[in-house]
């Protein structure tokens, strides 16, 4: 599954990085600690978080993730923004919180 895909259907927001949307998506993570992420999380997943500042576009490119998803209707700051368009790591958006988004990504992928 690509992320255009995940984006229809979860009915997402694209945020930034569209030109990332044919990324291919080989599981999920969810986590706020970047630490854990860049520890933890494999290259071509989807990371779920709140966190919305740059670092998490470093941790992001560092470990090849497919798409970032804030929750929350949480917004990426202007900086994030643009490190995802030069990345193209698309960032993503939701009115969910973790749970229940990790919840319908899981049934989405399994």
């Amino acid at each position: 599954m690509i992320v255009k895909e995940i984006v229809e259907k979860l009915n997402l927001t694209v945020h930034s990085g569209e030109a990332g949307l044919s990324r291919e998506i080989t599981g999920g993570y969810t986590s706020d600690l970047l630490s854990d992420v860049m520890g933890n999380c494999d290259a071509g997943k989807i990371w779920i978080t709140l966190q919305t500042h740059k670092n998490v576009m470093a941790i992001a490119s560092l470990k090849d993730i497919a798409a970032v998803i804030l929750i929350k209707d949480l917004k990426p700051e202007t900086d994030m923004a643009a490190q995802s368009e030069t990345e193209e790591i698309p960032v993503l958006g939701t009115s969910l919180p973790a749970f229940e988004l990790t919840g319908q990504l899981y049934e989405l992928l399994k």
